[in-house]
């Protein structure tokens, strides 16, 4: 297993690696697997990079974030909520996969709340994705549910066949339960890439409304 040191400097590497990303805004912090990022940014879309980055260092069991967005033009320092919820309905209504006369959308201080029904997680994804570059914003609250329109019972073992398919799963240590709308995965995974990745699968179930993805990340040797 890497030391805290070892994997620090894997962290700040794959930081710096980002194009976005300057390696002097993210502060890197790491005991026992559970990385902190602190620092400044100018913008929401680096804070998500830097997080993602982090995320498939192998070694990373959690990743604490706690990057703050600071803007640095007046320009976007100076924006009224009321304009970025402007450019929030159109960005939505520009993207075939939303159905955006069904989500809420809050604007306060930069913050974005999301709120409503949809039927599929990739429309719920879809909406996060396309504002997360928008000027001015500088978080935001994904509580968007899911309520499937699919009827059909969820069966377990069309889900674990799913996880089978996916390469970059090792899903031996994958424990599987489906009752009534809820997936849920239990067991241990190598990489908190792993992790993730089990719950995209999990979340394209046909009928699906919640996944509760409890694996734990246990990297190797």
């Amino acid at each position: 297993m890497k030391t805290n040191e070892d994997l620090q400097r894997d962290v700040e590497r794959a930081i710096s690696w980002e194009p976005q990303l300057s390696s002097a805004e993210i502060g890197v912090i790491v005991k026992d697997g559970v990385v902190t990022l602190t620092g400044t940014v100018d913008n929401y879309s680096k804070k998500l990079e830097a997080e993602d980055a982090a995320k498939n260092v192998n070694g990373v069991k959690v990743v604490v974030e706690k990057i703050l967005v600071r803007f640095n033009g007046t320009s976007m320092a100076g924006r009224e909520d009321t304009e970025i919820a402007i450019d929030i309905v159109n960005a939505l209504k520009g993207k075939w996969q939303v159905p955006h006369d069904k989500v809420k959308v809050m604007v306060e201080d930069g913050w974005v709340s999301l709120e409503g029904v949809l039927h599929w997680n990739f429309e719920r994804e879809a909406v996060e994705k396309a504002i997360t570059h928008l000027a001015g914003v500088k978080g935001i609250s994904n509580e968007i549910t899911i309520q499937s329109t699919i009827d059909n019972e969820i069966r377990r073992e069309e889900v674990e066949a799913a996880l089978a398919r996916n390469g970059s799963i090792d899903d031996v240590d994958i424990l599987v339960h489906a009752f009534g709308r809820t997936v849920t995965l239990r067991g241990t995974v190598t990489s908190l890439f792993q992790k993730n990745e089990a719950g995209r699968t999990a979340w394209k179930t046909p009928g699906v409304w919640i996944v509760d993805n409890a694996l734990v990340v246990e990297p190797e040797d």
